[in-house]
């Protein structure tokens, strides 16, 4: 297989992955929903950081740490339960919700941060970067560029898709915007989250 027939099964395995709903399209729903596009986007840029910083750390070999000890592993994983289930809480808590369309310029890097930490604190993540990317790596290939490439495609399609999310809200932003239903938008959501974290929690490391 030559490195152009590689990239291109990659970005397709990763494009379906990537529209897979989980975690991630449930904070930037939430997020363009309740909140409004831009803090959505935020959130959004957070996770792709996020998964490019897995790359980097997949390519340089830091990322082999989590796949391979089960201390690192099982401290990640608490670490990221504990702040799944804390995300999940505030949603559930009556009065917790932004205005929509308001948002409150201080804040405004709290949404890239929710995001980003989102993603950095699920070891799952690191561990797909290490297991994952590498069966897309031709013999004789540059492993690190190569890493590279595939985590910058990954981050890109991410990208994408988070912004066609959050675009396809905004014709229904003033029906999403009803405060009944939002406030049922968030407890659905934050019920994911805990259950999200629950099951990261539980997740054993995979051999």
């Amino acid at each position: 297989m030559t490195i152009g027939q590689s990239l291109l099964a990659f970005t397709a395995a990763a494009a379906l992955l990537t529209a897979t709903p989980g975690l991630d399209t449930a904070l930037v729903l939430r997020t363009a929903i309740a909140v409004g596009a831009r803090p959505a986007l935020r959130a959004g840029m957070g996770i792709v950081i996020g998964c490019f910083t897995w790359g980097l750390l997949a390519a340089f070999g830091l990322g082999a740490l989590i796949a391979l000890s089960a201390f690192a592993f099982d401290l990640v994983k608490i670490a990221g339960a504990a702040y799944l289930a804390w995300l999940g809480l505030r949603l559930l808590r009556p009065g917790a919700r932004p205005v929509p369309g308001h948002v409150d310029p201080r804040a405004a890097s709290d949404w890239f941060r929710r995001g980003l930490l989102t993603n950095l604190l699920n070891p799952k993540v690191g561990v797909f970067y290490v297991s994952f990317l590498p069966q897309f790596i031709p013999p004789g290939a540059n492993v690190i560029a190569m890493t590279l490439l595939m985590t910058a495609i990954h981050a890109l399609l991410g990208l994408l898709w988070f912004s066609m999310l959050v675009s396809a809200t905004q014709p229904l932003s003033r029906l999403l915007a009803n405060t009944t239903l939002v406030r049922w938008l968030d407890r659905i959501t934050g019920g994911l989250f805990i259950a999200f974290g629950i099951r990261l929690a539980l997740a054993a490391r995979p051999s």
